[in-house]
């Protein structure tokens, strides 16, 4: 069997059996850069990282720091909007290319997917009314209603915790943390459980309405964006990872922190093993 003959036979079983191919590793990548767009799904009530601001404009880290992926790569951003729950399910049916989110690092997520590095951290707390002297520490929310994305690490985290208390948290899921964050200034539960860049800013911006419970429960943890596993994906993550190392070493990352959170975070250079 000549060589020619060989590697006709391996591209025909190869496309046959629908394998994957060494020479399409670069597909994604040459696809976005062809076409000069990166489409980039996820949520807009994930503030600071994706909100929708007062003007009605799509705003928040994600935004400014996707824009600056895009100088890197060269392209421009276009972005899918979906509840959180529909988002990763989006990402699997191709409706675009990566997941900005972010998404928390979890054991179970890096089976299924690839993260970028991270790019914030992630570790869980707790955000209650302002004045309410019931919940002085984390524990004070046994036995009581405690709000929490629908689908999210952040929920999942709440109710691992809440095992471990006296009496059982009882959970209320939510599409998105804009209801649950309704929900706590009217009294319909005592506590949200969210990430602690995220609650520090709703806070920050609603000091009369919302206090930060403090120290965070949760296992400290990272957020990053998301991929898929897919081989001809592996190009466009290895390019944003670069693009964010980058960022990270100019200092432009540290700006965009300091500018969301008010506050800057120490994220490793690597994917770190995670914790939950």
């Amino acid at each position: 069997m000549n060589k020619r003959f060989l590697m006709k036979a391996i591209l025909g079983l190869s496309l046959a059996l629908g394998l994957p191919l060494a020479a399409h590793a670069e597909d994604t990548l040459a696809k976005v850069k062809s076409a000069g767009v990166l489409k980039v799904g996820t949520e807009t009530a994930f503030a600071p990282f994706d909100f929708i601001d007062e003007t009605g404009a799509h705003a928040g880290l994600n935004v400014d720091l996707f824009d600056e992926i895009g100088k890197e790569l060269g392209v421009k951003i276009q972005w899918v909007a979906l509840p959180w729950d529909g988002v990763l399910p989006g990402l699997e049916a191709g409706q675009f290319d990566m997941v900005a989110g972010p998404a928390t690092i979890t054991k179970a997520r890096v089976e299924r997917y690839r993260f970028t590095v991270p790019i914030a951290e992630a570790t869980v707390a707790l955000l209650k009314r302002a004045g309410d002297d019931t919940i002085q520490k984390p524990e004070d929310i046994a036995g009581k209603l405690v709000g929490a994305g629908k689908a999210t690490a952040q929920l999942k985290q709440l109710q691992d915790y809440g095992k471990t208390l006296p009496k059982p948290v009882e959970t209320r899921e939510y599409v998105g943390y804009n209801e649950a964050y309704a929900d706590l200034a009217a009294g319909r539960i005592v506590a949200v459980a969210n990430s602690l860049p995220n609650i520090a800013f709703v806070a920050q911006k609603q000091p009369d309405t919302f206090a930060v419970v403090k120290p965070a429960f949760g296992q400290p943890s990272y957020f990053g964006y998301i991929g898929t596993k897919k081989p001809e994906d592996q190009s466009l993550i290895d390019a944003v990872d670069a693009a964010i190392l980058k960022l990270k070493k100019n200092g432009s990352m540290a700006k965009l922190q300091e500018k969301w959170f008010g506050t800057t975070f120490d994220t490793p250079d690597t994917v770190p093993t995670p914790k939950v």
